[in-house]
């Protein structure tokens, strides 16, 4: 039996059974990888989901497994996630579950790296991650003053925490995303919104595969021999679990990783 394949029947038998029966939830990058697999548990266990991101045929084809909701963004533009969460609230209800997935990683050494894909990063990583935390906040608001759960679910990476050389500037983003959700906590959590970080290892995704420096996906391809890869959907079972929890309880921060990668 391949990794995968155990893994897989790993995660059927220890299936997280909770309802999220009546939860409207938005997950950005939905169109692949982590994104897609989120939006397919969440759907799963009984939420409505709207998709989002910018390669509207993905969205569709994952949304018609479930009906989901499917909405061409581009997180890095706050006008459109601004337009795309008052779609969802006009047409399935305001969310009370959003999932920051929508990412950007494009390796380069720092003294050669081009600007462009700099901007692309922060644009995508960070000012796209703080423009669909503002967005959620008033249905998570009226979630948590209704006495419901409401939660605000940042993807973030290990790369927050470690050393990857070519790499300084996604792991910069997601360090700001992952110190963004700890503080976050602290201003929303007196209010009922639960807020944290997930923190994926080395993922099945497309995560990537648009990085134009040579040699940059042969490293990455290397680096995967090195440490193979869990399946997309054991980080959208670490989100569905932790949005299941207890409303007054918080599974603040979840590191995800292969377990060869320690």
């Amino acid at each position: 039996m391949t990794q995968e394949a155990q893994t897989q029947e790993a995660l059927a038998q220890n299936e997280n059974t909770a309802t999220l029966d009546g939860r409207i939830a938005v997950v950005t990058g939905a169109g692949t990888g982590i994104g897609a697999a989120t939006a397919r548990t969440l759907a799963a266990r009984g939420a409505r989901v709207a998709l989002l991101g910018r390669r509207i045929d993905k969205l569709f084809t994952v949304a018609e497994e479930f009906d989901g909701l499917a909405i061409a963004t581009d997180v890095s533009d706050p006008r459109a996630v601004a337009a795309a969460f008052e779609e969802v609230t006009r047409r399935i209800g305001a969310p009370d579950l959003v999932v920051a997935n929508a990412g950007a990683m494009l390796a380069a050494p720092f003294d050669d790296a081009d600007r462009d894909e700099w901007r692309r990063m922060l644009d995508v990583n960070v000012m796209g991650v703080l423009d669909t935390a503002r967005a959620a906040i008033p249905g998570l608001r009226a979630a948590a003053a209704d006495g419901r759960s409401a939660d605000l679910v940042l993807i973030s990476s290990i790369g927050a925490h470690i050393v990857l050389p070519t790499y300084a500037v996604y792991t910069a983003t997601k360090a700001a995303v992952s110190h963004l959700t700890r503080t976050l906590r602290a201003e929303l959590g007196p209010n009922g919104i639960r807020v944290r970080a997930i923190e994926p290892g080395m993922t099945e995704s497309d995560l990537g595969h648009d990085m134009t420096y040579p040699g940059s996906k042969e490293f990455l391809a290397g680096f995967a021999v090195q440490n193979p890869p869990i399946p997309a959907s054991a980080i959208a079972e670490a989100v569905a679990w932790s949005v299941s929890l207890p409303a007054a309880v918080n599974a603040a921060s979840i590191e995800v990783l292969p377990t060869a990668q320690g």
